[in-house]
């Protein structure tokens, strides 16, 4: 490793400071539908064009464009008439509206909520408290009566989640053996893409999503086929409602929004309801043994802080709630992806 006078600290300080920038760009360029114009044109257009298209000044246009071309989300050529934008494969995949593994509904998800929550992040650290409350007028003592404050939040937030199991749902289930559990119940499944992938990746298997009623009927209205059969749907609050017996129960980015006391509370339940050899998934960032990483996963955690009551841990202190619930066996897979997963047997 190099020493210090090897770094540039004023450029990476830079860069750092400037992270802000490129994601409002981000965000303002899939708000406006850059990338949905420019896949359904099938050719390149002049920035005049698109700003006539998308009823923009050709001026913020322009410029908007040009960052999107630094960052290698547009490609440009240049032509005797001027500069001419496409999409990369990137923002085809992952940007447009349309495509299977669309990334839109997390990143205005973040543009519309995560955002104004984060500038509130001094206040957070201060307080050791969410920022529904300065960001919205909304107490902070229910988060997710806070994120499904309407159904236009309840929707934006689910189909963001939905987004994220598109690209990485398979990784973490796959990451153990899961054929031989049959009834399987996915707490807190949203729209029920995690569900999916499952029956799809574990045909013999099938799955009751469990959430509140307002995110089940939506889930039923907008994001699980009605013909498909494998996937059922449990209404209730799993912190006081009952949970009924399964041999798997999937727990997908729950516990990372609640402190360890709920967390146990929820394991502890699940134990009771859980049949005898079937076991827990959770589904987690996980953070490096000594918490020196990964950068995401930090971040990540910083966001649970301004967001929820919760927070990223290590596999050490997953392991420590399974085991105070009763749960053996405890395995831990990490997938090289944004999401990795712990297994826990009864």
């Amino acid at each position: 490793m190099g020493s210090t006078e090897d770094l540039d600290y004023p450029q990476i300080l830079f860069q750092y400071t400037n992270g802000f920038l490129v994601s409002k760009v981000l965000f303002t360029a899939c708000e406006l539908g850059v990338f949905d114009l420019l896949l359904e044109s099938g050719e390149p257009l002049s920035s005049d064009a698109i700003a006539a298209h998308l009823g923009s000044s050709p001026i913020g246009m322009e410029r908007l464009l040009d960052v999107c071309v630094g960052l290698k989300l547009l490609a440009v050529e240049m032509t005797r008439e001027g500069a001419y934008y496409r999409n990369t494969e990137i923002s085809n995949l992952y940007l447009t509206k349309s495509s299977p593994k669309s990334q839109y509904h997390i990143m205005m998800y973040y543009s519309n909520t995560v955002y104004l929550c984060w500038h509130y992040l001094t206040d957070a650290v201060r307080e050791g408290r969410n920022q529904y409350e300065r960001a919205f007028g909304i107490s902070p003592k229910d988060p997710f009566g806070a994120m499904y404050r309407s159904e236009e939040e309840m929707l934006k937030f689910m189909a963001g989640q939905n987004s994220i199991w598109s690209i990485c749902g398979r990784d973490v289930l796959v990451a153990f053996d899961l054929s031989t559990f049959k009834h399987i119940y996915d707490l807190g499944g949203g729209g029920g893409a995690l569900a999916q992938e499952c029956i799809s990746v574990y045909p013999n298997s099938t799955v009751t999503i469990y959430d509140l009623p307002k995110v089940v009927q939506v889930a039923k209205e907008r994001f699980v086929p009605s013909e498909e059969h494998r996937i059922t749907f449990h209404e209730g609050d799993f912190f006081k409602d009952s949970i009924p017996e399964a041999d798997l129960y999937i727990l997908s980015k729950i516990l990372h929004d609640w402190d360890d006391d709920k967390c146990k509370q929820l394991l502890a339940k699940v134990h009771k309801a859980c049949t005898p050899g079937g076991a827990v998934l959770l589904v987690e960032s996980l953070l490096n043994d000594d918490k020196s990483g990964p950068l995401e996963t930090q971040l990540y955690s910083m966001n649970m802080l301004v967001q929820t009551e919760g927070k990223e841990r290590t596999p050490a202190e997953y392991s420590n709630l399974l085991q105070a619930a009763g749960f053996t066996e405890i395995q831990v897979q990490r997938t090289g992806k944004l999401y990795d997963a712990i297994l826990g047997r009864k």
